[in-house]
């Protein structure tokens, strides 16, 4: 699978993102089951004290969330 670039706005200044599409679509899943939007779901997850890029922030939550589950 061939990574999907998408762009966000975090603390007023525009960023993008590249995952895998089932990585997409695992957030889309997280962020319904935490009842909020993809994008507020990502500048959560930014604002945690992350020591890795966003993408590999990313993928970390989104791992240990399905393990959780």
């Amino acid at each position: 699978m061939k990574p999907e670039k998408r762009s966000i706005s975090i603390a007023g200044h525009a960023t993008s993102v590249s995952l895998e599409p089932a990585f997409w679509d695992a957030l889309k899943e997280m962020a319904k089951a935490q009842d909020c939007s993809l994008p507020d779901l990502i500048r959560k997850l930014d604002a945690s004290s992350r020591e890795a890029s966003l993408s590999s922030t990313l993928r970390v939550a989104i791992l240990t969330w399905a393990r959780s589950a």
